[in-house]
């Protein structure tokens, strides 16, 4: 790349690359991302927005005017964007942060040479780079199921379901995310979240093998520990029988309080099966960061994905 076309601001804005690559690899293996790690990332961006306020400030007239609007446009719907979507369950926090982020550093198009070629490609007559990073995003992850399919066909699992989930054996659900998706009677998207999984078998103390080692005793809330509630009397209480609380799924949920929105029948349907099964449909669900960083990189390379097929179309 250049220093003759791309400006120092937009040079520096790459500094954030290595970060997006390295929050899309934690998604996919822990998906957690904690809350400081875009810390540097947003100083970065309210620096160098300064810098190119400044810089467009001098230049007056329509460049101040044009810069103004696409800054008012990244900022006012991008960020308000991504907190709704985080409130309607369609984001996570990470990735409604990333995107906010994203909003400050890349309010409008960059452009870098390579081997003699401007790039992104495909600029937008709008012009607010926030923007074509998360349309890009959205198309990269819609993208998902289709692979997910793929990768399922391979293994012989070609039903419907393959869409949205993998089948996952027993033994490997601990290392697992993701959302079981099948119960008794069938395939349910509402099943048993497998970080509340976790939870609870800690709270327990047991493992998924031990369950299946000696379900009937499990399954009995007699035998639950005395664990302490840091909320409540100081124990569990259970009713010593073998059907007024299976698992001890309730008294779990009372302890520890709302985990992911499981409720004692989702976690009881879900112990059942990886009681009974060797193996489990799982919905991994996307982690929306690997999408990003995708959408951050196509963008900067190709640009507005959505705007060139919209343009083939004749519709802009």
């Amino acid at each position: 790349m250049s220093p003759d076309v791309a400006s120092a601001p937009d040079l520096l804005r790459l500094l954030s690359l290595p970060i997006f690559a390295w929050v899309a690899y934690r998604d996919v293996r822990t998906r957690r991302v904690a809350s400081r790690t875009w810390l540097p990332v947003a100083a970065l961006a309210v620096v160098l927005l300064a810098w190119d306020a400044l810089a467009a400030w001098e230049m007056g007239g329509f460049a101040w005017r044009l810069f103004s609007l696409q800054v008012a446009l990244s900022l006012l719907l991008v960020v308000p964007a991504a907190y709704v979507f985080y409130r309607l369950g369609a984001f996570g926090g990470a990735d409604a942060k990333a995107l906010m982020v994203l909003a400050v550093l890349f309010p409008t198009f960059p452009a870098y040479s390579v081997l003699g070629t401007v790039v992104p490609l495909e600029v937008t007559p709008i012009g607010v780079f926030s923007l074509t990073i998360l349309t890009n995003a959205v198309l990269v992850g819609a993208a998902y199921p289709l692979v997910l399919f793929a990768r399922n066909a391979l293994s012989g699992h070609r039903t419907p379901v393959a869409f949205v989930a993998t089948p996952v054996p027993w033994t490997e659900i601990e290392e697992t995310h993701g959302r079981i998706v099948e119960s008794r009677e069938g395939f349910d998207r509402s099943g048993l979240d497998l970080d509340a999984l976790r939870i609870y078998l800690r709270w327990r103390g047991v493992t998924v093998a031990d369950l299946r080692e000696d379900t009937a005793t499990y399954r009995n809330p007699a035998s639950l520990p005395a664990t302490p509630n840091p909320v409540g009397d100081g124990a569990v209480v259970t009713d010593g029988g073998s059907s007024g609380d299976p698992w001890g799924a309730e008294a779990f949920l009372i302890d520890v309080g709302p985990v992911y929105g499981t409720t004692p029948a989702d976690l009881r349907e879900g112990l059942d099966l990886l009681a009974e099964r060797e193996a489990v449909w799982v919905s991994p669900g996307i982690p929306f960061l690997v999408p990003i960083s995708l959408g951050l990189l196509v963008s900067l390379v190709y640009g507005d994905l959505l705007f060139s097929v919209l343009a083939a179309l004749g519709l802009a």
